[in-house]
Parts: structure tokens; sequence; C-alpha cells
């Protein structure tokens, strides 16, 4: 393995946020909801696992799409584009699935509002040595964490109906996490597994260096960046996913969110049984002198993907064009059973969809 490589295959199969299951007894859960669904047959169509579930109230048409995403410790630098992002992050997930983001709930955990914090590149030191922090009241950080989740909101056209506060958080960290729900405008839900060898893939939005955190971790970058709210540009992905959807041609649809497009490719192709290959010299910059490691991992906000026949690909680029959205075709899915990356005619990662269990050790023990 190669250092990004093994920057990538850690997110992938070592690192929490992929891999949730390590934690959480999904078989439970599916057990539980088997149960649940002899009282209301039919009302859960897209359980834990994808992007987003996927659902329809008794007695109402139509589906509906719901997702809950935590921010909280990109809140210590940047608590204003934290919870920003975290409320954008749930509605993109929302809208993988085929629909629009309508309704917000959101809880915010932090320390006694009258306690002194520091909000910076230091937070987590809890001393400044870089002159760029800045000493507030936790009720000053509340107030920018909810003017963040309102600008998102705003932008978005979206609802806040309701959510919590606690402030007996002792924790460096405060919590942010927030629920999104939406009503599908597809015909059925679109689901992040690859469907179709030869699938085109689109990606829609600009890649910038920010919302390094997988880089940071495993050493290839100086400093974590948390990614930035892109207000405009969310409403613009978000229109052009729509008028994508209404092609009716679309076969699968992710959020890019932690790892960036190299977990939105590497999940979606192996969770459908295929592999894929992906050119990121046509991705578009929202910064000059990006790396093929921060092209490939970095979590910039507003950006998309999705899965199209060949033959649909002008059409579907065409509606994102539309209405404004900034989009390349990156690559398609193959018959393989790994994604291959490749930057300017080198190829700079190929990542198996099952590693071996030497691999898989190694990054366990992060050597």
């Amino acid at each position: 393995m190669n250092t990004i490589e093994r920057a990538l295959m850690h997110a992938l199969f070592v690192h929490l946020h992929h891999n949730i299951e390590q934690a959480v007894d999904f078989r439970a859960l599916e057990e539980l909801n088997r149960k649940v669904s002899q009282k209301w047959p039919g009302a859960l169509i897209v359980g834990p696992g994808d992007d987003a579930a996927v659902f329809q109230m008794p007695g109402i048409e139509g589906y509906f799409v719901a997702k809950q995403e935590s921010h909280c410790s990109p809140c210590v630098p940047r608590p204003y584009d934290a919870v920003a992002t975290g409320a954008s992050g749930a509605m993109r997930d929302v809208t993988a699935m085929g629909a629009r983001p309508i309704f917000l709930l959101d809880f915010i955990g932090t320390r006694p509002l009258e306690n002194e914090v520091l909000v910076g590149p230091c937070g987590f030191a809890g001393k400044c040595t870089c002159g760029k922090c800045k000493v507030m009241t936790s009720q000053e950080r509340l107030n920018l964490m909810v003017q963040g989740l309102r600008d998102m909101c705003a932008a978005m056209d979206v609802f806040v109906i309701g959510g919590g506060l606690s402030t007996s958080f002792t924790d460096i960290v405060p919590a942010a996490v927030v629920a999104v729900i939406g009503k599908l405008v597809t015909e059925e839900p679109l689901t992040k597994p690859a469907k179709v060898a030869g699938d085109k893939i689109i990606l829609i939005g600009e890649t910038a260096n920010d919302g390094n955190d997988t880089l940071f971790r495993a050493g290839l970058v100086p400093e974590m960046r948390p990614a930035k709210a892109l207000f405009e540009e969310e409403r613009t992905t978000l229109g052009a996913c729509l008028a994508a959807f209404q092609t009716g041609k679309i076969h699968a649809c992710s959020d890019l969110g932690a790892a960036g497009i190299g977990a939105a490719v590497c999940e979606s192709a192996r969770y459908g049984g295929f592999g894929a290959k992906v050119d990121l010299s046509p991705v578009p910059v929202k910064v000059e002198g990006l790396s093929a490691e921060e092209i490939l991992i970095c979590e910039t906000q507003a950006r998309m993907v999705l899965q199209v026949s060949p033959a649909d690909a002008d059409e579907v680029m065409g509606a994102i064009q539309s209405k404004n959205g900034i989009a390349a075709v990156i690559g398609e899915i193959t018959n393989d059973d790994k994604e291959v990356f490749e930057y300017r005619g080198q190829t700079i990662a190929t990542i198996p969809n099952k590693p071996s269990k030497e691999n898989l050790e190694s990054l366990k023990g992060g050597g």
C-alpha cells in the first residue's frame, strides 16, 4: 500500500464513520424492524445502511426520506461552519435517495453558557499557540452554531421544526446533531450501490482542499482544515440533482462526505459487487495546485456523484448544466473487484473490495 491507499483504506475499512456495524449490532435492529413490519407492512422501504432511510407513512401516498447526522468535532475550530455543514451533509444524504429535503430538527449540547471556550485551531489542546484562536463564552459559541444552522436552512429552503438543547456538557467537544426529512421526487428510491457495469460516473460540484480530516489522520497534511460551508453552491447542487432526477435516467446516487470521491466511488462499487475506474484529471476544482490525494479524499461540500448509462450521460449532463451545475464525467463502473484511481496518466491508488487479512491488521494497528 502506498500512503494514499493506506489513508483511504483506513477510512473505508477501519474508521467507525464508514464501519458503524463494528460498534452497533445492526442484526438486532434488523430483527426489530422485521417484527415491527408485521404491524406496519410495507412502511420501511430502505433501512439502515444506505445514505438515508426511505419509508411510507401508512395511509399517506408517496415516500419520505430521513437522515440524522452529527458534526461535533469540527465545532471546536469552526462552530459556524461545523453546524452548517452538518446540516447540509444530512440534506445531501436525503437528496441522494432521490428526495427534496424539507424539514430539519437539531440538537446542540454545550458547556454551561457562562463558561469560557477556546474556538480555533488549538481548541482541542485547550491553549492557543497559533495566535488565531478566540476565547468566547459558551453562549457566544452557541449563537454561532445556531446561526450556521439557520443560514444553511435559509439557503436550502428547509424548515427548522424543532430540536433540543443541553448546557450540561463538560467535554471540549460540543454536540451538534441534525435530522432532515424530505419527500421522494423520483419514482423509486435511488440507492448507493452500483447497478450496471459500464455506467458512467458523473461528479457534481467543485473540489477544494478543505475537509482533509482523512489525510490529516494519515499524516499526509500538516494541518487539519475542517470543511467550509458553501451556501450558494449547496443550493445549486441541489437544483442540479433534482433536474438530473427528472430525466429518470439515474441508476445510483451518493453524497460525497468523509473521504470524498474515494469513499463515494469505492463504497458504491463494492456494495454493488462491481469495481470502478476513475480519472481525477477532469475533476472541477475550486483551488489551483491541488494534489492528487486532496482531489481524491478531501470532503469539500456541495458535491454528489451520479451513475448513468453511457447513452444517457449527455442528457443528464445537460439537465445538470441547465441549473448552472458544475459537473464532469470522471469514470465508469467496471466488472472488476477493485477501484482504480488515476491522475494525469498515472495510477495513484488501487483499492481492493476485499483487502487481505494482513493489510487489514496493518491498518488497524496504524502501521
